[in-house]
């Protein structure tokens, strides 16, 4: 199988950062001393000793206490050379973990991704599902990554269309569904992973996602994930046909690419969306044929630009969406035909911008719109606006 984007290689052991024995030893022991010496100094101190009898003699007594000194060195001194070798041993074995560990990561990896490759859907879904697996098992986030650069790839490479439903096409019919299955299970699994908190066992936040030019032409469930940290890319993807949820989803901290995305025979939602923090960019997309909810979305602290979309034959209804904070661009944004609806929106800011943007047919609403009219609206739509371009009365008052 051969992949738009090259996965990332596989670290084949993981490199030890010891000091050698000898270095170890004379760090340990210098550190004993230092220990050792100013225990010996605060006693001195704190007992107040002002000098050393040089007159007395060595008696029995003291010689004993000598001795059990010296042993009591030389036994600590083994003490310490039996850590720092414990030390080493126990790093070398957690090493030697991890390079079993990676080996077998490493062959479970080249078995799925050969069944990506087959024939057989059924193998094609196991493969998936054992990809799946090895991400959320992986040893280290690099291994993670590459697994799901694989599944990314698979949605990225080209696939025939369905044939329809002729009777003399039944058979590829079959298959073309087979293999749509495939790749639906693929989305299905991430928006999984993304549901699930961030740091816990099989929780991909924070990875890449890369889908760009993907086709999503099915029902898929992203309801709730977060996307915080890592860059999930759409760019040039194509929405068509089915329900796309994003409802209740979490933007933030992140970078999602919708750049030159089309929208088109489906149903997408980013009702009651949080947008908070990062980008979340719509630039230059399509919205032809479509209903794009944002419905209650919350537009707070992050950059959402649609600049240079095109909004024509779809309805995008933005009622009771909430902008502050943020930076919402529509400008040198088309609306033709269609319906776009700003109805009971709160503009609480003035960084909602529709600079440059052109009305031409299809009705844009902001009826019930509270707070400052939005930079560029008034001199983009005109005054009166055009047939079609629904303003609150307030923001006609501030015109004249």
């Amino acid at each position: 199988m051969t992949a738009n984007r090259k996965p990332r290689s596989l670290p084949n052991e993981q490199k030890l950062r010891l000091w050698g024995v000898g270095w170890a030893l004379a760090l340990a022991f210098a550190a004993a001393v230092l220990a050792a010496g100013g225990t010996l100094y605060g006693l001195v101190v704190l007992l107040d000793f002002q000098k050393i009898d040089t007159t007395a003699k060595l008696d029995a007594k003291t010689l004993f206490d000598l001795v059990k000194l010296s042993f009591g060195v030389v036994a600590g001194a083994g003490a310490l050379v039996a850590l720092v070798v414990a030390y080493r041993r126990q790093r070398v074995d957690e090493a030697g973990a991890h390079r079993e560990t990676t080996r077998l990561h490493t062959e479970r990896f080249s078995q799925a991704v050969d069944k990506l490759g087959s024939d057989s859907p059924a193998v094609r879904l196991g493969g998936v599902h054992a990809l799946a697996g090895l991400a959320d098992d992986a040893p280290d986030d690099s291994l993670r990554q590459t697994c799901i650069d694989v599944l990314c790839a698979y949605l990225q490479l080209p696939f025939t269309p369905d044939p329809g439903t002729d009777p003399a096409d039944q058979e590829e019919h079959h298959r073309y569904l087979a293999f749509r299955k495939v790749r639906h299970t693929i989305l299905r699994l991430i928006g999984d992973h993304y549901r699930r908190p961030k740091g816990t066992h099989r929780s991909w936040q924070g990875c890449d996602l890369d889908l760009t030019g993907v086709t999503i032409d099915g029902s898929i469930d992203f309801r709730s994930a977060e996307f915080s940290d890592g860059t999930v890319s759409f760019s040039d993807a194509t929405f068509s046909g089915g329900e796309v949820l994003f409802s209740d989803a979490t933007f933030s901290g992140s970078t999602v690419i919708f750049t030159g995305a089309t929208f088109s025979g489906s149903t997408v939602l980013f009702s009651d969306a949080t947008f908070s923090d990062g980008e979340v960019a719509f630039s230059v997309a399509t919205f032809s044929g479509s209903t794009v909810f944002f419905s209650d979305a919350t537009f707070s602290g992050s950059t959402v630009p649609f600049n240079g979309a095109t909004f024509s034959g779809s309805t995008v209804p933005f009622n009771g969406a909430t902008f502050s904070g943020s930076t919402v661009l529509f400008s040198d944004a088309t609306f033709s035909d269609g319906e776009v609806v700003f109805i009971y929106a709160t503009f609480s800011d003035r960084e909602v911008s529709f600079g440059g943007a052109t009305f031409s047919g299809g009705e844009v609403s902001f009826y019930g719109a509270t707070g400052p009219v939005p930079p560029g609206l008034l001199a983009a739509g005109g005054t009166p606006p055009p047939a079609g371009v629904t303003l609150p009365s307030a923001w006609l008052l501030s015109a004249s």
